[in-house]
């Protein structure tokens, strides 16, 4: 199991974030991507990769001015580049900052950017209700919090939708998906709840 790609990106990623919140992001952001690419018949552990390194250099450069040039993801990119890791996942790292100017053009890079809020959003909608289990959540959960404003405002909703859209997938569709994913992986995200099936 040490030689695969997403092992290698999971030790890369626990050197570099400290923030559980910030692992628990990359965690649920792999899980979306590795059950898609299981959808596709894609390359299941470079997406997972992917997945856990999309966001390594955001606590130490979070990059909140978004400048086109360094702090996050470039920090990140750079390292990556110099310590061999492939072109692809480096360009669909950079490809999920609207500000990098990487246009997204496979469906690793159109998948990333599609997750990569929802997984967040996904995430905190369990933890508001008493038992805090992933099973719990669907579709007209996720969408309903949507249209809360006040509800985790940190995340994108136009970010969502047009993640969707690039992905030509209906944002019901794509949500139901990420919801999988989540589950499957519950009990790392430390979703599972006090009722949990």
């Amino acid at each position: 199991m040490s030689d695969t790609l997403a092992s290698s990106a999971l030790n890369v990623l626990h050197e570099w974030v400290q923030s559980e919140a910030l692992r628990k992001h990359c965690y649920a952001v792999a899980d979306s991507m590795k059950h898609f690419a299981k959808l596709r018949g894609e390359d299941v552990d470079l997406w997972e990769a992917v997945g856990l390194l999309h966001d390594m250099d955001y606590e130490r450069h979070p990059n909140l001015e978004r400048n086109a040039t360094e702090g996050h993801p470039f920090v990140s990119v750079a390292w990556l580049r110099e310590h061999g890791w492939s072109g692809e996942i480096c360009r669909a790292i950079l490809s999920h900052a609207d500000y990098a100017n990487v246009s997204r053009e496979t469906p690793m890079e159109k998948t990333l950017y599609a997750v990569d809020e929802l997984s967040s959003f996904i995430i905190a909608v369990p933890l508001v209700r008493p038992t805090k289990s992933i099973h719990e959540v669907d579709v007209r959960a996720v969408k309903k919090k949507m249209k809360d404003k006040a509800f985790a405002r940190a995340v994108n909703r136009e970010e969502i939708v047009r993640g969707a859209q690039e992905l030509g997938m209906p944002l019901d569709d794509l949500i139901s998906e990420v919801i999988a994913a989540l589950r499957a992986d519950a009990q790392r995200l430390e979703l599972v709840g006090t009722s949990a099936p």
